[in-house]
């Protein structure tokens, strides 16, 4: 039976919850513009609506090193003060814009000190951008709360550095950690004593796994490093055949660990071929703690708005569906446990009850 259509401005309306999207793949094309000539960067193009379907053409390779390539352009604007107050405050409005009530917004110090800021100025600047959103966001009738993922890149050797640092903010907006970077190739197992230093002082974390690499790195990410969440997973499904479950799937699903999926990013990466086909509508189905989520923004051209809309027309997704996977966002997200049931029943739950 096919859900009824549901309009874009009814799905724009939707309160919405994002867990797993990158500050430096969210960027305004015009502020890569602006922001590239004041630091005297050279784009592919100065335009701003030519630099947004420069960006998508690229992510569209079906190849995830090169998709991870083309954030060249967006971090050479965020090595200085300006450069990353600005794209964090206008991260957080155009977050509001698109009906996002809660976010975790994630980036990696480490990759915006080229311009001579320190790690702990980078990771200040970007929460003072931040907060300086969410009070225009608030002010504007739109609020939404936005918590700090901090990265480690896990070809590199700084990983220790950034759980340091997620220790030392996590009561000052950071709220949890992770890795990025390429995944085939770079175990999460590789930086152990980082997430052994998290787990110590009860930092959570989620782990990028399941994407580019199979089941043996959601395996290390969940059984070996202790996460709480994973990046992507959409390979659990190869341990999942006519519906029944293997022992890790079946430990996902049992022990409700969020699965951060990102259906358009996937397909620009070749982790999945299609929209309907996505593992998404699957995992949902059989019980799986899915979320939805854009990942990067300006790289794959979408919108929370917009992952809604593809499911809805290609993947017969309803209303339910849709509230399902929003609840399941916030209810897996690293904030109190009362600050979460708050969202749900006083955001979540009546903004679903008032669109419709």
């Amino acid at each position: 039976m096919t859900a009824p259509r549901i309009d874009t401005d009814t799905l724009r309306r939707l309160p919405k919850a994002v867990l797993h999207d990158h500050l430096d793949g969210g960027l305004r094309p015009a502020t890569v513009v602006e922001l590239a000539a004041a630091v005297g960067h050279q784009l592919p193009t100065t335009d701003p609506d030519e630099l947004a379907a420069w960006y998508y053409e690229a992510a569209n390779s079906g190849d995830l090193v090169r998709y991870i390539a083309t954030f060249e352009h967006t971090l050479a604007v965020m090595q200085t003060r300006e450069g990353l107050l600005r794209t964090a405050e206008e991260y957080v409005l155009d977050l509001a814009a698109d009906g996002v009530v809660y976010a975790e917004v994630r980036y990696a110090p480490e990759l915006n000190t080229n311009g001579g800021l320190t790690l702990t100025e980078v990771v200040e600047t970007v929460q003072e951008g931040l907060a300086a959103g969410m009070a225009k966001a608030a002010a504007a009738g739109t609020p939404v709360r936005v918590g700090t993922l901090l990265c480690g890149m896990r070809m590199f050797d700084r990983v220790r550095e950034a759980a340091d640092l997620a220790v030392a903010y996590r009561d000052a907006g950071v709220v949890g950690f992770d890795i990025a970077g390429a995944e085939d190739g770079f175990p999460p197992a590789d930086h152990l004593d980082a997430f052994e230093h998290l787990r110590r002082e009860s930092v959570p974390f989620t782990i990028h796994a399941g994407e580019a690499h199979g089941l043996p790195s959601i395996h290390q990410a969940l059984q070996v490093c202790g996460a709480q969440r994973i990046g992507h997973g959409v390979r659990i499904t190869d341990d999942i055949v006519d519906g029944k479950l293997g022992r890790l799937a079946a430990w996902v699903r049992d022990r409700r660990i969020a699965l951060e999926m990102c259906p358009t990013s996937n397909l620009q990466t070749g982790a999945a071929t299609s929209i309907a086909d996505h593992p998404i509508t699957a995992l949902k189905d059989l019980g799986f703690r899915v979320t939805l989520n854009t990942d990067n923004r300006l790289v794959s051209g979408t919108t929370m708005t917009r992952e809604m809309s593809l499911l809805v027309e290609q993947a017969g997704w309803g209303v339910e569906d849709l509230r399902t996977v929003t609840v399941n966002a916030v209810k897996s997200a690293f904030i109190p446990f009362d600050e979460r049931r708050a969202l749900i029943e006083d955001v979540i739950l009546p903004g679903y009850a008032a669109a419709l």
